[in-house]
């Protein structure tokens, strides 16, 4: 099984597996991330050997800060503005990689942009001593539930890495917002831990949704999913069935549910957000074949609360990852 480091001590055993070209699983303020060197491309093929993810699904690389992103992307002026803004935090900006990047075409998926995002925590700190990008996708088995604790990284993908490095539970517990900047157009290629709203408010401008075809992570119709069936928006709960509810009121027939967990007996939609992914997972261990879904919000990051459960309710033909 993978060795487990507390994130106080880990960082030089982390940085040197990662010099290594091994993959290695570690915090983010969004979920727990699965971590190699983004320009080499034997350490990017553990990651999808690890996970089993489809590779012509791309990776998110993640720097340290500004100077190192400009290494391998153009930020027009609309997306420096929005990385000022948001970064080190959860929106990723995919861009015209740069001429001369040293992002590994596995890492991208042969496609002629980069996916970037800034993280806070651990991550930055690790990828600052490596001088180096990381490819970080969520540290799970592709198409399962994203992991926000190192429990959760252990069940999954313990005996694939060498070391999971533990900062506790996630704080944000959702993948990060993924934009894409072309000239004076932003479009929300996947809704996040940051509100497609406080985009726009720095922004000036609307995001365009409605995009087609799988240009960064996270777009693969089916993932997230656990192995029991999710049935959503429920207004009534049927015998035999586990209940993932949402703010003060039940669903009818809530008391037959096997089990229940609720995201938000408040109704906050950040408390719901941080607790999705552990809720399903623990739903999932129990008996019940299927899982009912009281009604989330739309607004906010309900928006990508509806989106991780609309994914993991999805036919299961295919699999995909994120962070």
């Amino acid at each position: 099984m993978a060795r487990i480091l507390q994130q106080d001590d880990a960082l030089e055993a982390a940085c040197r597996h990662l010099a290594a070209g091994e993959a290695v699983a570690m915090p983010t303020e969004t979920v727990y991330g699965l971590a190699a060197d983004a320009t080499n491309g034997e350490a990017v093929a553990r990651i999808f050997e690890a996970k089993g993810r489809p590779r012509f699904n791309p990776l998110i690389a993640h720097v340290a800060d500004m100077e190192m992103a400009r290494r391998f992307a153009v930020f027009p002026p609309l997306a420096e503005r929005l990385a000022g803004a948001f970064w080190p935090g959860p929106l990723t900006l995919v861009l015209p990689q740069a001429e001369g990047s040293a992002i590994h075409p596995l890492a991208t998926a042969g496609l002629d942009t980069v996916a970037l995002r800034c993280p806070r925590g651990f991550a930055r700190q690790a990828i600052a001593r490596l001088g180096r990008p990381l490819a970080a996708p969520s540290a799970n088995v592709s198409g399962r539930i994203s992991a926000t604790t190192a429990e959760a990284v252990q069940a999954q993908l313990g005996t694939r890495i060498p070391l999971i490095v533990d900062g506790g539970p996630t704080p944000v517990g959702l993948e990060s917002t993924i934009v894409k900047v072309a000239g004076e157009t932003l479009t929300l290629l996947r809704p996040g831990g940051l509100a497609a709203e406080e985009i726009e408010r720095v922004a000036g401008r609307a995001l365009v949704r409605g995009t087609t075809g799988v240009e960064a992570p996270g777009m693969l119709a089916s993932h997230y999913a656990p192995s029991a069936r999710l049935r959503l928006n429920v207004a009534q709960v049927e015998p035999g069935e586990a209940l993932l509810a949402f703010g003060p009121r039940r669903a009818r027939g809530a008391e037959t549910a096997v089990k229940v967990l609720n995201l938000s007996p408040a109704g906050d939609l950040r408390e719901a957000a941080a607790n999705l992914f552990g809720h399903l997972a623990a739903l999932d261990l129990g008996a019940a074949a299927v899982i009912a879904v009281e009604p989330v919000p739309a607004s906010g990051l309900g928006e990508a609360i509806n989106d991780r459960l609309a994914r993991a309710a999805a036919p299961r033909d295919t699999g995909g990852e994120k962070l």
